[in-house]
């Protein structure tokens, strides 16, 4: 994490209707939320919270500075082709 910037992947679980972080680089993100607009609100505030509980090893660094988050989501759909007559 050496310039800062915490990647995380987030997926659609479409049986529970949600998206939920999938992965990241910051240990214990786990969020999930109706929408991917909530999901993305509710990153900063979580990404702090862990960063305070010391989540990163050198995790005061951060202090005073802008921390990029670059949310990376994907999700996937079906499509039935009918048999032609």
């Amino acid at each position: 994490m050496d310039t800062g910037l915490i990647v995380v992947k987030a997926a659609r679980d479409d049986e529970a209707h949600v998206w939920f972080v999938e992965s990241s680089d910051l240990p214990g993100l786990n969020l999930e939320a109706d929408t991917l607009d909530t999901l993305i609100e509710m990153l900063p505030g979580a990404v702090l919270d862990l960063i305070e509980e010391g989540a990163l090893d050198g995790g005061a660094s951060f202090a005073g500075r802008d921390v990029p988050i670059e949310l990376i989501a994907h999700a996937g759909t079906r499509l039935r082709i009918p048999v032609a007559t």
